[in-house]
């Protein structure tokens, strides 16, 4: 009853209510910064607009394939925006990427089917794949959704001229293109896809300057860009300025190495003044870009031809006529003898004389039979069958003791067409 009771400590219990305050602010506000043992730190997140400059930077510079990358990752950041597949597409387009291109297209248009740029793009790329039809239908929607889409009309005007290249258009269509082309420079002057199909209709249509004038405007837009030199030095070979030819598909080739083109235009341009030499040297490097290609297969055969390979010519040039399996595994189709196409019937008659240099002229008889009832009215073909045939008679005239004698040089042509 009379124990004393003894006083409250103070000092702990103070330091027992600082403790509690400071455990709360720990878990508050300390705790949720920390990170956990064994998860990852998250990877910084880059707004889509920086990746968009960052692709654009590198298309002006030439860099395509970065360009690429660089959109690819916009969309993963920002995949519900129709415009930044509608980007991307474009950029693959020029890369060479068409089936790419088609799919990022229509990737624009499941998240907007009324988008006449994404119609336009998946037309441009469908062309590139000889799908002119198609192609075709996509464009005319693309300018039924937007009559103003200058794109639209400026890739129009390639869509019309390359089906008429391939056969599957009209003269008409080239009429059209055209107006397309006129329509496209009203629209957007200063574009490069402007000044780009412009140049592609005047080349059509055989006003080579002009065309050149307007690959150089184009050029003066984005100098990175292979087809455009590619375009030019076409129309500079066609005008007899092999220089300058080589000069535009050598720069063609340094911002695409990939691409078998401009070696084929070299190897074409250095025959036609006689340089057979480096004419093989660049049909070789145009086989090994596309080595499944029989078109480049037959100009290399051309060009050891003309460099007295005559078996290395006969080895190529019978893909031209049989197809067949390369030794690098590549299979190869045959190309059909037909009236219109010179270059084949070029490698026709290359082959046959190939063959009568070797003296298999049982072949090589078949091969000139072949050219003069199929396309008698190819006059450089019909000469150099008949060269065969003379060829071969010679060849049978000689006895085995006696030396071939000196023949006459063959009538075989290395222009190009027009392409």
């Amino acid at each position: 009853m009379n124990k004393r009771r003894s006083r409250p400590n103070w000092f702990r219990i103070i330091l027992l209510v600082l403790l509690v305050l400071a455990a709360g602010y720990i878990n508050s506000f300390i705790v949720p910064t920390i990170q956990p043992l064994g998860v990852p730190s998250p990877t910084p997140t880059i707004a889509p607009e920086a990746l968009v400059a960052e692709a654009e930077t590198a298309f002006k510079e030439g860099k395509l394939l970065p360009a690429v990358d660089a959109y690819k990752r916009a969309v993963s950041s920002r995949p519900d925006d129709p415009a930044l597949h509608i980007m991307l597409a474009k950029t693959l387009v020029f890369a060479g990427k068409y089936k790419e291109a088609q799919t990022s297209a229509e990737d624009a248009l499941l998240l907007n089917p009324g988008n006449s740029m994404a119609f336009a793009v998946r037309a441009w790329a469908l062309s590139f794949q000889g799908e002119y039809l198609q192609a075709e239908g996509d464009i005319k929607r693309a300018l039924e959704l937007d009559p103003n889409n200058a794109l639209a009309h400026a890739y129009y005007v390639e869509i019309l001229v390359d089906s008429y290249y391939s056969g599957t258009g009209s003269f008409e269509g080239v009429e059209k293109a055209i107006e397309e082309s006129k329509v496209a420079q009203a629209l957007a002057p200063n574009t490069l896809e402007t000044h780009r199909a412009r140049g592609i209709i005047l080349e059509a249509t055989g006003n080579y300057e002009e065309a050149i004038h307007e690959y150089e405007a184009a050029i003066a837009i984005n100098p990175n860009i292979a087809d455009l030199h590619l375009f030019i030095g076409t129309n500079y070979r066609i005008l007899g300025i092999y220089d300058k030819a080589v000069e535009s598909f050598t720069r063609a080739n340094a911002l695409n190495p990939e691409n078998s083109l401009p070696d084929l235009y070299m190897s074409r341009t250095y025959a036609t003044i006689g340089e057979y030499g480096k004419a093989m040297q660049y049909a070789e490097s145009a086989v090994d870009n596309s080595p499944a290609d029989t078109n480049l297969r037959g100009n290399l055969g051309v060009m050891y031809y003309r460099n007295a390979y005559w078996p290395e010519a006969v080895e190529q040039l019978a893909f031209v006529v049989k197809g067949g399996l390369a030794s690098d595994g590549s299979q190869l189709e045959s190309l059909n003898l037909a009236p219109d196409f010179p270059r084949i019937a070029e490698y026709y008659f290359t082959y046959g004389l190939a063959l009568s240099r070797l003296n298999q002229c049982g072949e090589a008889l078949q091969i000139a039979d072949l050219i003069i009832s199929r396309i008698p009215s190819d006059e450089l073909a019909v000469e150099n069958a008949n060269a065969i045939v003379s060829r071969c008679q010679q060849n049978l005239a000689q006895t085995p003791s006696a030396p071939l004698s000196s023949p006459t040089p063959d009538p075989v042509s290395t222009d190009t067409p027009t392409p």
